[in-house]
């Protein structure tokens, strides 16, 4: 039986940030830890720490304030939602977050990407593409450690990530 599950994780987004990663839900341990990405088998951190060009601290604060030196916010889509476990294809009933108003306060996010196909799903369905007209978006290959369809390997999801460099360096 699922039960409903609010995410605890606010923005990370600062008047800097010009990419904007967004996720689904966070998965019980990053909740339980209150954490994006507190899953140590997520390639999430791993792949920022070859992005970024530099060793992703183990300390979660400081991997936060890494994250806003370098222009990227982090958010999930969904607010609320029914889910038994940590797996996307289990989310029922979502509520999507208030990204309009996010935007409305952070104009310099210049990209979003979504960390995974459920994240750009959901956002797709309640919240609209037409939020993102003046922004580039762009559906990534999730980072989650979670096997299922489509999986590609480290070095392919990473090639794929790549395209946030581009932005990090305007």
């Amino acid at each position: 039986m699922s039960s409903e599950i609010k995410n605890v994780l606010l923005p990370v987004v600062d008047s800097a940030t010009k990419v904007l990663i967004v996720g689904s839900m966070p998965g019980k341990q990053s909740l339980e830890k209150q954490q994006y990405y507190g899953n140590p088998r997520n390639h999430f951190w791993p792949i920022m720490s070859e992005l970024l060009e530099t060793e992703v601290p183990d300390d979660y604060v400081k991997r936060i304030a890494l994250l806003k030196h370098n222009a990227i916010g982090l958010w999930d889509t969904i607010e609320t939602c029914e889910r038994e476990g940590s797996l996307d294809a289990a989310i029922r009933n979502e509520k999507p977050n208030d990204f309009q108003t996010l935007f409305e306060e952070y104009p310099n996010i210049q990209l979003v990407l979504f960390n995974g196909a459920k994240a750009f799903e959901v956002f797709k369905k309640h919240i609209g593409l037409e939020l993102l007209e003046e922004r580039a978006y762009k559906k990534m290959p999730s980072t989650s450690p979670i096997p299922g369809k489509n999986i590609k390997s480290f070095a392919e999801k990473l090639e794929d990530w790549r395209i946030i460099q581009s932005y990090l360096s305007s």
